[in-house]
C-alpha cells in the first residue's frame, strides 16, 4: 500500500503549499478527527508549535478534539456532529486551514466542519481514506489513501502528515 502513495505526491506538495501559505499569512492551521484521526490531529499539531526535526520558531496550529470541556458541553448542548464545527467557528478565520481527518471521508462531525470551513473562506486539506467520500468535495486538496482498511489509511496518514510538516519548514526556510 506504501508504494502507491508516491501518486499522491502532488497533492501532499499542494496541501503544504496552502498550509505554508496560510502560516506565512499570519493564519493557523486547525485539526479535527475522531479516535486515531483525533491523535493524529493532536500529534500533528504538535510537531508544528513544537518541533518537527530541527529547532525553529512555533507555527500557529491546533487540533480541535483535545478540549474535553468544549468537546462535551458542545455534544451535550448541541450534538457530536458540531463539536469541530462550533470550535472553529469561533476560533477560524478566512485564511487559516482544517485538516480535516477521516480514514472513511463520512464523519459526520468533520463533515459539519469542512463545509463550515468553505463557508468562512477557511482552506479545507482533506486527509482520507478509501474514496475519500463526501469530505472529499469539500476540500481545496484531498489526500486520499486508497486503502479500504482502517490501520493502513492510519499508518500512512501519520507518515503523509510528517511529510507535510517537513514541507511546510521547508516552504517556510525553517
Amino acid at each position: 500500500m506504501f508504494a502507491q502513495l508516491d501518486a499522491l505526491a502532488p497533492d501532499v506538495q499542494r496541501a503544504a503549499a496552502l498550509i505554508a501559505a496560510a502560516l506565512r499569512n499570519g493564519g493557523k492551521v486547525m485539526f479535527c478527527g475522531n479516535g486515531g484521526s483525533a491523535a493524529d490531529s493532536q500529534h500533528l499539531a504538535s510537531e508544528l508549535t513544537g518541533r518537527f526535526v530541527d529547532d525553529r520558531r512555533p507555527l500557529a496550529a491546533l487540533a480541535l478534539s483535545t478540549d474535553s470541556s468544549a468537546l462535551t458541553c458542545i455534544a451535550n448542548d448541541y450534538a457530536f456532529d458540531q463539536v469541530f464545527e462550533r470550535q472553529l467557528r469561533g476560533l477560524g478565520r478566512a485564511g487559516d486551514v482544517l485538516v480535516a481527518i477521516s480514514t472513511s471521508g463520512r464523519s459526520p462531525n468533520v463533515q459539519r466542519a469542512a463545509s463550515a470551513a468553505r463557508e468562512l473562506g477557511i482552506g479545507v486539506v482533506g486527509l482520507l481514506g478509501r474514496d475519500g467520500g463526501p469530505i472529499k468535495g469539500l476540500s481545496d486538496v484531498a489526500i486520499v489513501v486508497p486503502s479500504p482498511t482502517t490501520a493502513r489509511i492510519q499508518e500512512a496518514h501519520i507518515f503523509i502528515g510528517h511529510t507535510l510538516c517537513a514541507l511546510v519548514e521547508e516552504s517556510l526556510g525553517l
